[in-house]
């Protein structure tokens, strides 16, 4: 039985290795510049714009492919987008162990700012002449630092390892 233990203990996940693999090499930088770069920071980014590129690709595709309104479907393509960032910064980037439910609620908070401001932005800048795939990108630009911010120590803060008042 301790023998089953051991293994477990020793055992790293899929996410973990993932997350090792994303922000590993952050480790290696200077003092000074880890200070300002820190590994979640880092893999929020990394996780950011790839999760980015598949609403970009997905949104160009129902712009192609569909006659949904532009609003309509940078909502769809929004909402699958920050889904899956949601579950990968949970699991590879913040590696959250607590219960999902509370994260999920502030998530949705979170997610519920930047969509009004992703919609309006897109939609405004494309009305104004602006090309729709750039007015996303500038859309995006303007939530990143809220939604990295949020995320960091509102939703995926881990109140386990915050210091206990009075030192303990």
């Amino acid at each position: 039985m301790a023998g089953t233990d051991q293994r477990q203990a020793n055992r790293v996940s899929t996410a973990e290795r993932a997350g090792e693999l994303l922000t590993g090499w952050v480790d290696r930088l200077p003092a000074r510049v880890r200070r300002w770069l820190p590994r979640e920071l880092v893999g929020f980014a990394i996780l950011g714009g790839f999760t980015f590129l598949i609403d970009l690709a997905l949104l160009a595709s129902l712009r192609a492919w569909t006659r949904l309104p532009l609003p309509v479907a940078v909502s769809l393509s929004y909402v699958a987008a920050f889904g899956l960032n949601f579950v990968l910064n949970r699991t590879v980037n913040f590696r959250s162990h607590a219960p999902v439910g509370r994260q999920a609620l502030r998530y949705a908070l979170v997610v519920g700012g930047d969509y009004g401001l992703t919609v309006g932005v897109t939609t405004g800048l494309a009305a104004l002449g602006l090309d729709f795939r750039l007015a996303r990108v500038l859309a995006a630009a303007s939530v990143a630092v809220f939604t990295y911010s949020a995320s960091r120590w509102w939703v995926f803060r881990d109140e386990l390892r915050a210091p206990a008042a009075g030192g303990r």
